[in-house]
């Protein structure tokens, strides 16, 4: 059976699943029936200076975008840090890590960017017991506004110096949390790996708003007929955050960078994802508000079922192994040939592959053979985009089936096994030109 146990810069927990900062991890209470559920760790709700906490909105708090089930597809939110008060919160962390001994408890941070601040709190989260910190240089609303979060994680500089002092003035591990909001996300990576940090987290969410109320006017959520933007996240930011992680994971400059993966983390195979990306773990919270604490049980089974079958006895087993094959377009094999081929026992006859291919690509399916009804793949028009495998209902129906002999029906040139790319291309004026002999 499968060992979950991770250890992640020296934070141990029983499995690879924490929750995220968020509302989910705002309390004692909270956090122990998370703890009661399975989840093996949790970073609490962003902390921030001693004295009169923030002020959240009291009102609408988020908006959504839903797919056409209402399944929550993306979650956007306006709210602060914590706003309770932070000596109530250091002793509620003190002891749920006394009560939970064996699950990681991490402690977000945010105060001004200035030494003092962040001396005076590591000292505060020092005496709770916790595992580690993370540095919130993430959040794009309302705090960046005041200076930190996103306005910090947006200037690898004060990323760099922030995460020294950390380390000057406390021996726990430093996670420093990314911004999703900026040109490449390698840079602050890279920052942060110079100043020392342990790890980094990301993503953080995404600044958005999600729609416009046609009667108000306003955005969603509204406050008072106003509306403004705020963190996006759920299941529609995981491929944002994917490449981000990809893109950290295989810079010469910060390969090998312990990451702990967030971001529209729902299911197992979601978190194995990131794992193979490199994750040593992973943070989730909007799965958690949309379905619950007890959805932990199934991440947890899963990636164990998985893990089982492939042999992998420990996630270090798998992790990173798709790091590797993540490349830059100009190095992709462009003699590989593929063809779209339909199974006729399982097509339904819906027509959505030759809609798709007719009215928007390469008119390469039938919809009509021999006057009957009837959907095939014309070869010598498909160029293997792959759009009809993806826009059609049913699995499997439709596969792409690598051609490796004889010519291409479309191009009527030889198929060449060789390894192609742009770099050598003749096509392309920047092409490596192998020396005259």
């Amino acid at each position: 059976m499968a060992d979950l146990t991770s250890n992640f810069v020296g934070i141990k927990s029983p499995n690879p699943f924490w929750l995220a900062s968020a509302p989910p991890t705002d309390k004692k209470y909270n956090v122990e029936r998370a703890f009661e559920a399975g989840w093996g760790g949790v970073v609490w709700k962003t902390l921030g200076e001693a004295g009169p906490p923030v002020v959240n909105v009291n009102g609408p708090r988020y908006g959504a975008i839903w797919g056409a089930d209402r399944r929550l597809a993306g979650l956007n939110n306006i709210e602060l840090i914590t706003d309770r008060d932070l000596e109530i919160n250091l002793r509620e962390m003190k002891e749920v890590k006394q009560n939970w001994p064996d699950r990681a408890l991490v402690a977000s941070l945010m105060v001004p960017c200035e030494e003092e601040p962040w001396k005076r709190i590591l000292d505060r989260v020092l005496e709770t017991g916790c595992d580690g910190v993370e540095l919130n240089f993430g959040c794009p609303h309302g705090m960046s506004e005041r200076g930190m979060g996103a306005a910090v994680g947006q200037v690898p500089e004060y990323i760099q110096m922030v995460v020294e002092w950390c380390k000057q003035h406390s021996n726990l591990p430093v996670i420093t949390k990314l911004t999703p909001n900026i040109t490449d996300v390698r840079h602050p990576a890279r920052a942060a790996k110079n100043g020392g940090t342990d790890a980094v987290s990301l993503i953080n969410t995404i600044n958005s708003i999600v729609s416009i109320d046609l009667d108000l006017m306003a955005p969603t959520p509204t406050i008072d007929g106003k509306g403004t933007h705020g963190g996006y996240c759920g299941p529609a930011v995981k491929p944002i955050a994917l490449n981000m992680v990809g893109e950290i994971a295989r810079d010469p400059l910060t390969a090998g960078l312990p990451i702990s993966g967030i971001g529209g983390i729902t299911t197992w195979r979601d978190a194995a994802e990131y794992i193979a990306l490199g994750c040593g773990n992973v943070q989730v919270c909007t799965a958690a508000m949309t379905y619950g604490f007890k959805i932990v049980e199934e991440m947890i089974e899963g990636l164990s079922n998985y893990m089982d079958e492939k042999g992998y006895k420990t996630i270090e087993d798998f992790r990173g192994m798709a790091v590797p094959n993540v490349t830059d377009w100009q190095y992709l094999n462009l003699n590989y040939i593929t063809k779209a081929k339909i199974d006729q026992d399982l097509c339904i006859s819906c027509g959505r592959c030759h809609i798709a291919c007719e009215d928007t690509s390469h008119q390469a399916i039938t919809n009509m053979v021999d006057g009957a009804r009837k959907f095939e793949v014309i070869d010598e028009e498909c160029v293997g985009c792959n759009l009809c495998v993806n826009v059609c209902p049913i699995d499997n129906c439709i596969t792409m089936e690598e051609m490796t002999t004889g010519s291409d029906p479309r191009t009527q040139k030889p198929i060449d096994r060789d390894y192609a790319n742009w770099t050598t291309h003749p096509n392309n004026p920047m092409a490596a030109i192998e020396p005259a002999e």
